[in-house]
């Protein structure tokens, strides 16, 4: 009996490859790409006749596709795969509104374990069973009956012909309509499924098949300034992860998210933008010499950037890493990079994660280490980096509830999700605070300064769209203003002589973005090197 059953079970049932080229082809194009179709159908106010047309169109690209695909041994072994991670990408879009953009591939290939184990939840776990596991189990039982050479290629041929003369005609009558859509709105290409697979080929070829440029060496010729005072300076930079300006109470925010920073000083540059949308762009781009127009991230990360110059000033970096990856920001061996232990700080780590506090716990072994040497500490949190946002603080620091307490947010009301968001910059500012409190313990040997800026801002539900990594063009506010905090004692304003005053109203009244963190970080910390542009550091105009 049990012979009898497994062998019903494996047993498969023939079907003509051309019925299979219709059925694979109207699942990709009507189920697949419903996304797409989707918005088609928004931006035509509607159009019920551009939804059907839609339809029409895709499926009958993909019936063109998978024509040349269709042969023995070649077929299934390219449609699994791709069905497999369609129904991902589909999940992704469909519920995120996510694009999957050669940015977006990247920011996927960079992303580490941990961080990528917070998207499976049981949404996406249905998600790929119903729209990818089961399609691939019914494919895996058709028993793909090609026929007669001849009068399949022939039949084939006719099949190619009838979408060509489909797809001339539809695109003849609905031209004007499609050309206004397409003009306007030229990010629909991107949300095609699967433009994932082809983003993926281009990454893997420009980063692992591709000869990497040669290195360039910038700002060797960097000189530290010396401090009126004497003293060497101990600045710690906070790279921030996905924290948006809109929910900062310093730039307007009803709520008090600041509460633990407020009166502590902290100078708020209201209006910031970012470089990017994901982390893997905006990183190396804000450390790099490059404005966001003309950024490369290949030539970025094949030459020196702020933090090298540093090290050429005689200043001793650490990098300390709590998100899973500096993205070759902290390449050189010049720099001293710290990865946490999560096994000696299980108070304040499990197998995926740290609270952000944790980092303070490294630095009495990098300041008391030769208190003479002028030292930059930079954290990089994990701050409040989506979907699981309930993970990235202590349940002790919940200020704001219902909350949304599990991974799959958009099964969360807009308030329970805008809640855990907020309560993640309330525990963001809790470690800037407590980073403050433990820098004013070394006043008497060094001056003390601290930068808070964020590599890219975040999606909560607003139209639609969740997390982030939408094209720049496109992306919404929420995503491309940052918060840009920045703090020093009295005494290190008066001995690096810059005006706190004059940087106040600068981050009152005007607009500035990632493009100056290059520069002003090397302005406030003291640095003289050509590499450096006095119109794009902000200390710059508030020299005393």
């Amino acid at each position: 009996m049990i012979f009898i059953k497994k062998s019903k079970l494996l047993r498969q049932f023939p079907l003509n490859i051309n019925i299979l080229i219709i059925i694979v082809s109207l699942y990709f194009g009507a189920v697949l790409n419903y996304p797409l179709i989707q918005k088609i159908y928004e931006i035509s106010n509607a159009n019920i006749s551009l939804f059907i047309i839609s339809n029409l169109l895709i499926s009958s690209t993909f019936v063109i596709i998978f024509s040349l695909l269709a042969w023995p041994y070649v077929f299934k072994t390219i449609l699994i795969p791709l069905i497999l991670t369609s129904s991902l990408t589909f999940y992704a879009s469909f519920k995120y509104n996510v694009m999957f953009d050669y940015n977006m591939i990247e920011n996927i290939f960079e992303t580490n374990t941990g961080e990528a184990f917070s998207y499976l939840n049981v949404s996406s776990v249905l998600y790929f069973i119903g729209f990818g596991f089961i399609p691939v189990l019914l494919l895996l039982k058709v028993k793909i009956v090609y026929g007669n050479v001849f009068k399949g290629m022939l039949f084939r041929g006719a099949l190619l012909c009838s979408m060509l003369v489909l797809i001339g005609i539809t695109t003849t009558f609905y031209y004007k309509d499609y050309a206004s859509i397409f003009r306007n709105n030229s990010y629909l290409k991107k949300m095609i499924n699967p433009a994932d697979v082809f983003n993926t080929v281009k990454y893997i070829n420009k980063n692992y098949l591709t000869t990497p440029l040669e290195y360039l060496k910038l700002g060797e010729d960097a000189t530290l300034t010396p401090s009126s005072n004497n003293k060497p300076t101990l600045m710690v930079l906070i790279v921030g992860e996905t924290a948006r300006s809109q929910n900062i109470n310093y730039n307007g925010y009803q709520r008090k998210t600041n509460p633990y920073t407020e009166g502590m000083g902290i100078i708020s540059f209201q209006n910031t933008s970012s470089c990017g949308t994901e982390t893997a762009i905006s990183l190396p781009c804000m450390f790099s010499n490059m404005n966001r127009s003309d950024y490369s991230k290949n030539r970025a990360v094949t030459q020196d950037n702020a933090l090298d110059i540093l090290t050429y000033a005689g200043v001793d970096v650490h990098w300390i890493e709590n998100d899973g990856g500096h993205k070759r920001v902290a390449q050189n061996e010049n720099i001293t990079k710290i990865e946490i232990n999560r096994s000696k700080n299980d108070d304040l780590c499990n197998k995926n994660s740290c609270y952000d506090e944790v980092m303070l716990r490294e630095f009495p072994s990098i300041i008391n280490q030769d208190t003479t040497k002028n030292k930059l500490i930079a954290m990089h949190l994990i701050g409040s980096h989506g979907p699981t946002y309930y993970q990235r603080y202590p349940k002790d620091k919940t200020v704001f509830t219902p909350a949304c307490n599990h991974s799959d947010i958009e099964n969360c009301s807009i308030e329970e999700i805008v809640n855990v968001y907020d309560n993640t910059i309330v525990y963001t500012d809790y470690v800037i605070a407590q980073t403050i409190t433990l820098l004013k313990q070394y006043q008497e040997h060094y001056n003390i300064a601290l930068l808070y800026v964020s590599d890219h801002g975040e999606s909560l539900g607003e139209k639609g769209i969740y997390l982030h990594g939408t094209p720049y063009v496109i992306a919404p506010a929420e995503q491309t203003k940052v918060p840009w905090f920045m703090w020093a004692s009295d005494e290190y304003f008066s001995a690096k002589g810059i005006s706190a005053t004059c940087l106040q109203q600068i981050a009152l009244n005007d607009s500035i973005s990632h493009d100056n963190l290059f520069h002003t970080l090397l302005g406030f910390y003291g640095v003289e090197t050509q590499q450096r542009q006095e119109i794009l550091d902000i200390t710059a105009h508030c020299k005393l």
